[in-house]
């Protein structure tokens, strides 16, 4: 029996857009290393097959080094890395608690991207180059009220992206970034659930509906795959046209009735 087509690591595995992602990778023919804080997200992927689960802490560098040494030791090889984990939710600047919770999204949103690309680029040169793909967001593309921390260290995570492609390209390396909009996960799923507010966003939005978590992990694929050798340190949005316009006006609000 001939081995997986090419081997991934896959952070925040266990739902959303990096459930959806190793899932993808797995049903073409990868053998995916699944990260995940919850153990029973995990058993779940655990049995889809070509999928290896890791239970793990992104922000530690232990769990890094070991995704890709378990890719390497079940798979041989590791071909790409999709550093997805991310958290979000902080108090006001002003509030107590603010910094902390600042200290806290940075440790998974850039730290853990950074450990990320740090432990898979040994193993991606071995291998003679790979990809590298984290997901940002359109808020660390703009800014947007109350949400002064998760945009800032979604902002950082963007500008770490393209300093490294920087850094690593002449390796045969490549490091992007998607950068979804409102995509509909287990995270998101009260504001989705609140129907006014919810109204209120996806008037925002031209094409008028949230993003599936697959439609998200489809866009990882490209970038990972051969279909997007050229491009490195690039950020592809991915967000409905959501970030096209200036944000004044809805799409549909100058519309005759």
């Amino acid at each position: 029996m001939s081995g997986p087509r090419g081997a991934a690591v896959v952070t925040a595995a266990g739902s959303g857009i990096g459930r959806a992602a190793a899932e993808l990778f797995a049903e073409r023919g990868y053998g995916v290393v699944a990260v995940d804080t919850d153990p029973r997200r995990l058993a779940e992927l655990s049995e889809v097959d070509g999928v290896v689960p890791l239970l793990g802490d992104v922000a530690q560098e232990r769990t890094n080094r070991r995704m890709v040494q378990l890719a390497v030791e079940r798979f041989g090889r590791l071909d790409a890395a999709v550093l997805n984990a991310g958290i979000g939710g902080a108090p006001p600047l002003e509030d107590d608690g603010a910094i902390a919770a600042l200290d806290a999204m940075h440790a998974v949103n850039v730290r853990g991207a950074a450990l990320g690309i740090r432990v898979a680029v040994p193993a991606l040169r071995a291998a003679g180059g790979g990809a590298i793909v984290v997901t940002a967001s359109v808020a660390g593309l703009r800014g947007d009220p109350y949400t002064w921390a998760y945009n800032t260290t979604k902002a950082a995570a963007v500008n770490l992206v393209r300093s490294a492609a920087l850094d690593y390209g002449y390796q045969g390396i490549r490091i992007n970034a998607i950068a979804p909009g409102l995509t509909l996960t287990a995270r998101t799923a009260a504001v989705h659930e609140a129907a006014e507010r919810a109204a209120e966003l996806t008037r925002r939005i031209p094409l008028g509906r949230w993003a599936d978590p697959r439609e998200q992990a489809e866009v990882i694929w490209f970038l990972a795959s051969p279909a997007a050798s050229y491009i490195t340190g690039e950020v592809l949005v991915s967000d409905g046209g959501l970030s096209a316009g200036t944000g004044i006006f809805h799409p549909q609000s100058l519309q005759s009735s």
